[in-house]
């Protein structure tokens, strides 16, 4: 993804007390013991919590922001093991909202570590940015060469369902995995301004006010990579997929939020095998 921007809006100083900001903290690891996964360590702290709910089949985390949405200056950290041979999936119960920034952007960092065999998919809800929002947000993967890695980030800009289609505000979301120590994927998306009025540009989304990012990374990868294109072509989104490397990536965009999670839930089911969480329902 190559970095955008339209006329720069900073972020200045903060001169709202730390003691008004919100932080949280998730650091959980999972194990397999015989063909389930489970939960094996959980350190969770102020507004985040994780429920794993019983499913058909492998392990859901639910990740649970009590707080309702974030605003500027709140600092979100989340870290997750998937120890030898686990198989789990991260996900949100609802869309995440971006609230209005005075001062300062909202900060999340995720990290995520796989270990032998394991596989993770890192499939939160649609994100909203509202207008005058502010996020700043770090993907960081460590991943094992016979890994499996699904994640998937989908942005929303404006509430639109009230209207709210052009919007100002910052976003800088910053993506690096690691394979065997080795980086394979590195890309900074950076918006600044009047989000919408970017997104209208002919070359960049053509009045588009939804995108997301797949990315796919696992041994043998470009096998899904005909499969994945048929989806696209059969949408009613734009977008496109290609592979190297032993990773796929597929971009996507849409003035229409419910056409593009309609086409994600496919696209997650083909590379899956398995439709996407329980809580997406």
């Amino acid at each position: 993804m190559s970095a955008a921007a339209c006329r720069s809006s900073p972020v200045l100083s903060d001169p709202v007390p730390a003691f008004a900001r919100a932080k949280g903290e998730i650091r959980a690891a999972f194990a397999r013991t015989a063909a389930r996964t489970g939960l094996a360590d959980l350190h969770q702290s102020g507004g985040l919590r994780l429920h794993c709910p019983k499913v058909l089949a492998g392990c859901e985390a639910v990740l649970i922001n009590t707080a309702g949405g974030i605003a500027g200056g709140d600092t979100l950290h989340l870290a997750f093991t998937a120890a030898d041979e686990a198989q789990v999936t991260i996900t949100t119960p609802s869309a995440e909202r971006i609230y209005r920034a005075e001062q300062g952007a909202a900060e999340i960092d995720i990290a995520l570590s796989l270990k032998p065999g394991a596989s993770v998919a890192w499939l939160p809800q649609e994100t909203i940015l509202f207008d005058g929002a502010a996020l700043r947000r770090r993907f960081d993967v460590e991943m094992a060469g016979d890994a499996k890695l699904i994640p998937l980030e989908t942005y929303i800009l404006g509430r639109l369902a009230m209207g709210e289609t052009r919007i100002n505000g910052h976003l800088h979301d910053r993506w690096r995995v690691r394979r065997d120590g080795r980086l394979i994927f590195a890309e900074d998306l950076r918006l600044d301004g009047a989000l919408s009025d970017a997104l209208d540009e002919t070359a960049c989304g053509k009045g588009a006010r939804a995108v997301a990012t797949l990315l796919y990374a696992a041994p043998g990868a470009e096998a899904k990579l005909a499969e994945l294109r048929e989806g696209l072509a059969a949408s009613r989104c734009e977008g496109g997929a290609s592979s190297w490397n032993s990773m796929l990536v597929a971009r996507l965009i849409s003035p229409s939020p419910e056409l593009l999670r309609s086409t994600i839930i496919s696209l997650i089911t083909a590379l899956r095998g398995a439709p996407p969480p329980q809580v997406w329902q």
